[in-house]
């Protein structure tokens, strides 16, 4: 099945809530762990027994695994199996760009089912051209799997790029029009989406492309229901709001993880209603 089929079926079934699992040493902290591969692997694998039951999305960010070396790395694969094994699927943040044989590369070890690493979907980068990242979307048709490009980010350097104008209109129009032609005529909605964050304020680009759209910043970062359906509108049904630090400072209690995860799940669980 396609991923934007499964992505859909599974926010149908356990909400559309996506959370984190960012081990920041500053969380390792409060969970009173050390900031080691022992420590991380508690609080990963904590994470995800108590959240991947529980939602649709589970998102690792592989940069603070990936701060451990290998052995950190080792912790990530069993982060993406465990989580997958739990039913949920796994998103995972790596925000890629590179071209040529770099880029097919970074597509095999995150997409291809071989790979210890394989997810059901990545996050990328557009920005060295969008045909930078045809690797990607090509080996992700290939296996069935998903990838979030990234267009309107709410970090304060982004419109440095973001924004800048094309001869069409910007670089992040070109992004989301790029979507659209990928997306077009897939039902439920097509396999390829954008990273737009839920405090971007507004934008008068079109967010309604046929695809996903990976909303960070929701809950603690400041961003509210009224927030993404002001940005998104009609295209709200596709949202994906991502959550971590709020979920995750309920830890390292299994208990209060699972509660954390629910509630912020029930928080959006209008956006997909008309």
């Amino acid at each position: 099945m396609r991923f934007g089929s499964r992505l859909h079926e599974a926010m149908d079934a356990r909400g559309r809530i996506c959370v984190g699992i960012d081990p920041h040493a500053s969380l390792l902290h409060d969970w009173g762990l050390d900031d080691d591969v022992a420590g991380l692997e508690r609080f990963a694998l904590t994470a995800v027994e108590a959240i991947a039951p529980e939602v649709s999305v589970v998102k690792p960010q592989s940069a603070f695994f990936e701060r451990f070396g290998s052995r950190g790395v080792a912790v990530l694969e069993r982060v993406i199996a465990d989580s997958r094994a739990a039913g949920a699927l796994v998103l995972l943040d790596v925000k890629r760009g590179d071209i040529g044989s770099t880029s097919q590369a970074y597509a095999d070890a995150y997409l291809d089912p071989a790979s210890s690493l394989a997810s059901d979907a990545i996050t990328v980068s557009p920005f060295l051209g969008f045909g930078s990242i045809e690797p990607m979307i090509d080996t992700a048709r290939r296996h069935g799997a998903g990838v979030f490009v990234l267009a309107l980010t709410s970090n304060k350097e982004g419109p440095e790029v973001q924004a800048a104008r094309t001869p069409s209109g910007t670089v992040a129009g070109d992004v989301l029009a790029r979507l659209a032609e990928l997306n077009a005529g897939a039902t439920p909605m097509g396999d390829f989406g954008a990273v737009v964050g839920a405090t971007i304020g507004s934008t008068d680009e079109p967010l309604d492309f046929n695809g996903p759209v990976l909303a960070p910043g929701f809950g603690a970062q400041g961003g509210t229901v009224a927030d993404l359906r002001r940005i998104f509108g009609g295209a709200v049904r596709n949202v994906l709001p991502s959550s971590s630090r709020e979920v995750l400072a309920a830890g390292p209690d299994l208990r209060a993880l699972r509660a954390a995860a629910r509630q912020a799940n029930e928080a959006v669980a209008t956006l997909g209603e008309a």
